[in-house]
């Protein structure tokens, strides 16, 4: 069976994901499509709408085969971080043939102009951003002006405005760095941008129809009719998440001082300072992030920094996960047909493949060995996973019961 993979967050599933899942279909000739998802909080810095599974459900409604979990280190990173932890995801099933992802490019050429021009110029980037950076510009600004200064061609530049050229730049650096053999694909996005709160005709993007959730406004136009059945009945249900949830439990950890910060993944440069005098002031979540936010640190980073203190993130611990890539694959559902192509992918997988927590630590032991450093790693990054959901079952409106380390629970999707 050919097979494509999708690297997704399906926050939530909507009609342009349908475009892109059955476009990518046709453009690898596959039977299959294998998604790479984000757990409960993703690239930007935020929970997800609705839980994992309930996500699962919606991709599986759809006609994705396949929904593999992307760990908490690479889903909520920044986009070299994310697409790195995703493309060794798919590799390490073992039986794809390609990847294709959306990009407002739509051609790979010069995508792949970009990707090479970052390659390239990774150090002298980084030392140019930061000296702008120190002369007051605020940090897309500095990054963009210096990409126009090391490109050639003012169009590859100019790509990296657009959130899904950079990622699928992000991706095809990936796919280099880790020695991939995957086949990088790319249509080109439709409809409503990434960003775009006003729809395009029966297409909106993601943001824009969780605007509309927020606003009890009607979303049956943008979502492929049984996703919207899927997600209404979670949202009637009471499994959202509430920012003023999320607000409160971000001001009791930071409440207990700044000194306590200080260990945790990216609180760096007094950072831990701005964050306990915007605790002590902000009325909401969006305040705190505001009161934080400064020219060198963008809304998304903050978003994703209060992640980390969320869920006690700690820097050593989260350097050694990025340094090994993913140790385990969390199936989190599949369809007939994707149970068919992963029984084939069985001697080629590269990394333990579960189905449900309660069996990972035997299937660790068989792959990594009782004693083995990377077997005591892959248990500290399954730790980090199961406070991602505890803490997430926390943030929803109304808490259906039940023990809530639900990946020991949950059963995968079919």
């Amino acid at each position: 069976m050919r097979a494509v993979g999708l690297i997704t967050e399906y926050n939530p599933f909507h009609n342009g994901h349908l475009h892109h899942l059955q476009e990518s279909r046709k453009a690898a000739d596959a039977e299959v499509a294998v998604a790479v998802m984000s757990g409960h909080f993703l690239q930007r810095g935020e929970p997800a709408l609705v839980d994992k599974w309930v996500r699962t459900r919606m991709a599986l409604a759809a006609g994705v085969d396949v929904v593999v979990e992307l760990p908490f280190p690479w889903a909520c990173n920044s986009a070299p971080r994310f697409a790195e932890g995703a493309v060794r995801s798919l590799d390490a099933l073992g039986g794809l043939d390609a990847i294709c992802f959306g990009s407002e490019a739509g051609e790979l050429g010069i995508l792949q102009a970009g990707a090479e021009l970052l390659l390239q110029h990774e150090g002298e980037l980084v030392r140019r951003t930061s000296s702008l950076l120190r002369s007051g510009l605020t940090y897309p600004d500095a990054r963009a002006q210096v990409l126009a200064q090391l490109a050639e061609d003012a169009g590859v530049a100019e790509l990296l405005r657009s959130p899904n050229n950079i990622l699928g730049i992000e991706y095809l650096k990936a796919l280099r760095q880790t020695g991939s053999a995957l086949s990088p694909l790319t249509i080109p996005r439709i409809g409503a941008g990434y960003h775009d709160l006003e729809a395009v005709g029966a297409i909106a993007s993601a943001t824009g129809i969780r605007r509309l959730l927020a606003e009890d406004a009607a979303v049956t136009p943008f979502l492929p009719e049984p996703v919207h059945d899927i997600l209404k009945k979670a949202l009637d249900a009471g499994q959202a998440v509430a920012d003023e949830i999320l607000h409160r439990l971000l001001l009791a950890r930071i409440g207990r001082g700044a000194t306590s910060l200080v260990p945790l993944y990216q609180v760096e440069e007094g950072i831990e300072n701005r964050l306990v005098a915007a605790a002590d002031t902000s009325r909401s979540y969006r305040e705190l992030v505001d009161a934080v936010k400064a020219r060198h640190f963008t809304r998304t980073r903050i978003q994703r920094l209060l992640c980390y203190i969320l869920n006690e993130v700690e820097r050593e611990e989260m350097t050694e996960f990025l340094a090994v890539g993913p140790l385990y694959l969390h199936l989190l559902g599949c369809t007939e047909r994707g149970r068919a192509f992963l029984a084939g992918c069985r001697k080629r997988l590269s990394l333990p493949l579960i189905a449900n927590y309660s069996r990972l630590h035997a299937a660790l032991k068989r792959h990594y060995g009782p004693q083995g450093a990377r077997y005591r790693l892959a248990g500290r990054m399954l730790a980090l996973e199961m406070r991602a959901t505890r803490n997430y079952t926390l943030l929803m409106k109304k808490w259906g019961g039940g023990n809530r380390n639900r990946d020991f629970y949950e059963e995968m999707i079919r």
